[in-house]
């Protein structure tokens, strides 16, 4: 009998995170829910979880920043990714009917990316939540009959939910980034991406330096983001994600890399896994 992986997410079951850990790993796992992303750290750092699912990015409401605090701060190596086509829909109790609705709740990014369809019904009362899920499990714990919830069909199907409108997300094309995390010793094979994380100097032309040598060795840099250094003015950390389809060049880039950066590291080395 094999021990289930134990993945922590920001959120409750049938969460995004918990729908992209099941794409990451297949649904026999014991998901650990957390009220924040600092939280699902802390569950990795005490042995509590096995392995953290993390949204890094979403298409339309671009990076989690805290996020990228957390990944320096807890240095926890990063050995997958994956992506998540976020579909949102509009569920309540069955027999409730639309216009039996006075109260819409989600959270608020799902909240802004459903605006189209939601303005359509300015008599509409709309709740904040910090989960969407979270939202599903409230309206069938207290039978609120005048309620909808915005969220994925894994928590229609696992609160007992009717869909009454589906696909209601303005723009059809998003999609978030996770990045899954463990503390375990974990070999991966076959790495093509890397997440990559420096400062530069002062000098003019560091940063360009830096970029050049990724393209003279081919390659791709798929991501860029700065964040403050904190308490140094005009300083900053660049995460950085790179494929290749070279390992040598990967590894010749790295080398000649370190010569022109601070406090140089390695988040992680994993598989490039864009599919939706």
């Amino acid at each position: 009998m094999s021990i289930k992986k134990r993945v922590a997410i920001q959120g409750i079951k049938a969460s995004f995170h918990e729908e992209a850990a099941f794409k990451f790993f297949g649904e026999d796992i014991e998901t650990i829910e957390c009220n924040s992303f600092k939280q699902t750290f802390q569950k990795l750092a005490a042995g509590e979880a096995d392995y953290v699912a993390m949204a890094i990015e979403n298409s339309i409401a671009g990076s989690l920043l805290p996020n990228y605090t957390l990944l320096r701060e807890y240095n926890f190596p990063v050995v997958g990714e994956v992506y998540l086509h976020i579909q949102l829909h509009l569920m309540a109790l069955p027999g409730v009917k639309f216009e039996d609705i006075k109260t819409v709740t989600s959270h608020p990014i799902a909240i802004r990316q459903c605006s189209d369809f939601l303005d359509e019904f300015p008599d509409l009362n709309i709740v904040e939540s910090s989960d969407t899920a979270a939202c599903a499990k409230k309206i069938k714990e207290q039978g609120l009959t005048d309620t909808v919830a915005i969220a994925n069909t894994l928590a229609a199907k696992l609160y007992g939910l009717n869909i009454l409108e589906r696909r209601i997300e303005s723009n059809k094309k998003n999609y978030t980034r996770f990045l899954i995390l463990t503390d375990k010793p974990t070999e991966v094979e076959n790495v093509n991406k890397a997440s990559l994380c420096f400062q530069v100097t002062n000098d003019a032309g560091s940063l360009a330096k830096v970029l050049n040598i990724l393209a003279e060795l081919d390659i791709n840099m798929s991501k860029v983001q700065s964040m403050p250094v904190l308490g140094r003015r005009n300083e900053y950390n660049f995460y950085v994600d790179v494929e290749w389809n070279n390992t040598k060049n990967y590894e010749d880039a790295i080398r000649r890399i370190v010569k022109h950066t601070i406090n140089f590291s390695i988040m992680g080395e994993y598989v490039k896994n864009d599919k939706v």
